[in-house]
């Protein structure tokens, strides 16, 4: 089998039988990014020479049994917002294009110490601010599906270098769907977990109350791999809970018998393009023969989902942005005159437009007058999102949804229209706002040859709900391939 079509887990299964070295390993996919990177533009760094060299040592552990678990070996991309040591950490934007860490995330120690090699970090929106990866400020990623569209976002590089075999797993993050979105465009699995199960220490902030690193991976066993290895509690996240179930690979379990799913009509209205509605409705019918109870039950409040969702994130990203001045780290202006001058010129000239508009909305609606008017109101919509979904869960296990209204857009579309753009997020941002997990898997292609993805939402620390449930879709449906390859 040739090693770049292997899952993480079978990768990690070769090496452990001597079948496959790690530094095969990391050549085979090294060659790929050599091969595909100017067409797709997945990473914004490269690390060939760091990561053959932690493949030479990651081999000898593996050979002297110091490490047997079932990702040791296997080579990832991070994406740019997750700190790395030593390594050029961005965020995709000018303002950062120089800051080199001194530590590293939380969830990138988990992978190391779990034998990881990491490849380089991969294109994202700026500041994970947009659904494409256009707003980078290192230029787009293409979707390996079909180059004239975008893969989503803003985990758009992480999702389209698994896509394009140009990694074997990846790291996002997602604020408002942006693990979920791109896996749904670029047909891979994504996964956001509960708020709190992953460490966000070294994730540079976007909306400090949503923001949750979770895995973009082949399929869901890999997915299940992955999640034992980076949840963990973390003193130095005041967020992170403490966990005992986190035996994430025993829900790989192809059973849904009395499982009940819910389906909200809710997310079936206008809107949503009728291929993707067949292709999700299509899916839930699978688990019905497999034995789930699924029925259609009206969750409420969801038209009021994205203006709480942006006023939120804004306010918190206008708050975590401020840091940025050009004083001690990052990006600052060449020529200026006095202090306040500095500021503005090199804030100016180190944000793009998306995150000048968002700092901007942000400011807004915390300024006096405006908090009680919109932050405060926007807050207590969330608190009433949440109790929409505790009445959910109380009758239903899983709820199961389309990811994204349509499949991926042409490139310069969805910027020319960012109210469009952010209507995109309307199915994903109320699980960032409920604190839920929720979980992407590829449930069909559009008549473009485009893939589609059905998502699965679960109660707060219940994602082995969703592994068992989207492990089951996922062996009914079989190899999730491209439209030329069906007939072959």
């Amino acid at each position: 089998m040739n090693i770049l079509e292997m899952t993480a887990v079978e990768l990690a299964a070769a090496i452990k039988n001597k079948e496959v070295t790690v530094m095969e390993a990391t050549e085979a996919v090294l060659k790929q990014i050599e091969k595909k990177e100017d067409e797709f533009h997945c990473y914004v760094t490269v690390d060939r020479q760091g990561a053959l060299a932690r493949a030479e040592e990651v081999q000898k552990k593996i050979d002297q049994g110091e490490l047997s678990g079932p990702l040791a070996g296997v080579p990832v991309a991070i994406k740019d917002n997750m700190c790395t040591e030593g390594m050029l950490t961005t965020c995709s934007s000018r303002i950062l294009g120089n800051f080199v860490p001194t530590f590293s995330s939380e969830a990138v120690l988990n992978l190391q110490n779990a034998g990881a090699v990491i490849l380089g970090k991969t294109n994202m929106d700026e500041f994970a601010m947009g659904s494409t990866t256009e707003t980078s400020a290192f230029g787009v990623t293409r979707n390996p599906w079909n180059s004239e569209h975008v893969p989503g976002g803003s985990s758009g590089g992480s999702a389209a270098a698994v896509a394009a075999q140009e990694c074997f797993y990846a790291l996002g993050s997602d604020t408002g769907g942006s693990i979920r979105q791109p896996a749904s465009f670029c047909g891979v699995v994504g996964l956001k977990p509960t708020y709190g199960r992953v460490s966000r220490y070294g994730l540079i902030a976007y909306g400090s109350s949503l923001d949750q690193i979770g895995p973009l991976c082949k399929d869901v066993t890999d997915c299940a791999a992955i999640m034992e290895v980076i949840a963990s509690h973390d003193k130095k996240d005041s967020t992170s809970v403490e966990q005992q179930d986190t035996d994430f690979t025993t829900a790989l379990v192809e059973d849904v018998k009395g499982m009940r799913i819910g389906i909200p009509r809710d997310y079936f209205g206008e809107g949503l393009d009728p291929e993707v509605k067949s292709a999700v409705l299509k899916a839930a019918e699978v688990l019905k023969e497999k034995g789930a109870l699924v029925e259609e039950f009206d969750l409420s409040l969801v038209e009021y989902a994205i203006p709480a969702y942006y006023t939120i994130a804004a306010a918190e990203a206008s708050s975590n942005l401020e840091r940025f001045d050009g004083i001690k780290y990052g990006y600052r202006t060449e020529e200026y005159e006095g202090l306040h001058n500095m500021y503005k010129k090199s804030r100016s000239e180190g944000f793009g437009a998306e995150v000048k508009r968002r700092i901007m909305l942000g400011s807004f609606v915390l300024s006096s007058g405006y908090y009680d008017a919109y932050y405060l109101k926007a807050l207590r919509v969330k608190a009433l999102i949440k109790k929409a979904f505790d009445q959910a869960f109380e009758k239903y296990d899983v709820i199961l949804g389309p990811v994204a209204p349509t499949t991926a857009p042409k490139l310069g579309e969805s910027l020319s229209d960012p109210i469009k753009m952010y209507l995109g997020d309307i199915y994903t941002i109320s699980v960032n706002l409920a604190g839920l997990p929720g979980l992407s898997v590829p449930c069909g292609l559009d008549q473009k040859g485009l893939p589609i993805g059905m998502q699965l939402i679960g109660d707060c620390f219940q994602e082995k709900k969703l592994i068992q449930t989207a492990y089951t879709y996922e062996k009914a449906r079989g190899a999730f391939v491209r439209k030329e390859e069906q007939n072959v």
